[in-house]
């Protein structure tokens, strides 16, 4: 009886169906995870064999981006909600309720490729262009798991596509509005456009026009990503504050400006990106890697 009139309520107004998959023990928030994971692996390993790199590389690559990525942006959302967590410990780890940043991914994931990059003697930017429109197609998939979760939320609102909120998830002060702004799926919609922009970039650039520069895609993302995270984060109610400011708007206004000026840097003034490797050094590693496998298939 109560399934069936959850699913009534869900059918007739735009609200989650709630954060299991009916019956089983099994999360949204998890499986939309780890479905961002393994189309983004599928996803970069196509991209890399286009543009002629190693696809095992974007395969090793991958376990290091899950690896680091997931428990920074765990820890990046506990150090600014400590006060949440510091009582109940065993919340810590529980992702699966929620509570990860996607700019400690970010963070985390950038490090762990930097390393993997120098270790590999691979250009950074090269793996950066080619996990971009990954990274940004998961987080529009990832962003339905706010949904589910009934969190991630905006103001209130009477909007046509308004979100119904349950009365155990709405911030105190707000119990009266039923209401309120579908700020995750704006998120995802946005992010589909830049992954959309992004595709397009790639096989312009495969087709010479223009022919990409390195590191080309990720700046575009960290521009693209961040003006639409600024504007939609001021809606939403549940940001993670440093005093008065919205940390995820201090984050994507950086964001933008590393992205500009790194663009900056590659067309108007032709000039290349400083990496962890030099190009001689990468394209004899590249020698190297390609001997060893010829060598092996013999």
């Amino acid at each position: 009886m109560q399934l069936n009139s959850q699913l009534s309520l869900w059918l007739a107004v735009f609200t989650s169906p709630g954060p299991m998959i009916g019956p089983l023990p099994i999360r949204w928030y998890g499986l939309l995870i780890a479905s961002a994971v393994l189309i983004g692996v599928t996803l970069s390993t196509y991209l890399a064999k286009k543009r002629g790199v190693n696809p095992d590389l974007i395969s090793d690559l991958a376990i290091w981006l899950v690896v680091s990525a997931i428990p920074a942006a765990r820890l990046y959302y506990v150090a600014f909600e400590w006060d949440q967590y510091a009582n109940n410990p065993a919340e810590l780890i529980a992702i699966w309720h929620g509570g990860i940043a996607i700019h400690g991914a970010i963070l985390g994931g950038t490090i762990a490729a930097l390393i993997f990059a120098k270790l590999n003697k691979v250009p950074f930017w090269q793996l950066a262009d080619l996990v971009a429109p990954s990274l940004i197609l998961g987080q529009a998939i990832g962003r339905w798991g706010n949904f589910f979760n009934s969190e991630a939320f905006g103001r209130p609102t009477d909007l046509p596509w308004k979100l119904y909120i349950p009365l155990a998830q709405r911030p105190p002060g707000y119990t009266q509005f039923e209401f309120f702004h579908p700020t995750f799926l704006y998120e995802s919609l946005w992010n589909l456009g830049v992954f959309a922009l992004l595709m397009v970039l790639f096989f312009r650039g495969l087709r010479g026009k223009p022919p990409l520069k390195l590191g080309t895609l990720f700046l575009t993302y960290l521009v693209c990503y961040s003006l639409g995270r600024f504007w939609i984060e001021g809606l939403r109610m549940d940001s993670l504050m440093l005093g008065p400011l919205r940390i995820a708007q201090v984050v994507s206004l950086v964001g933008i400006a590393i992205g500009a000026i790194g663009l900056l840097w590659l067309y108007p003034l032709n000039r290349t990106l400083p990496d962890v490797v030099s190009i001689a050094e990468a394209n004899e590693a590249a020698r190297t890697r390609l001997e060893n496998t010829d060598q092996s298939q013999v």
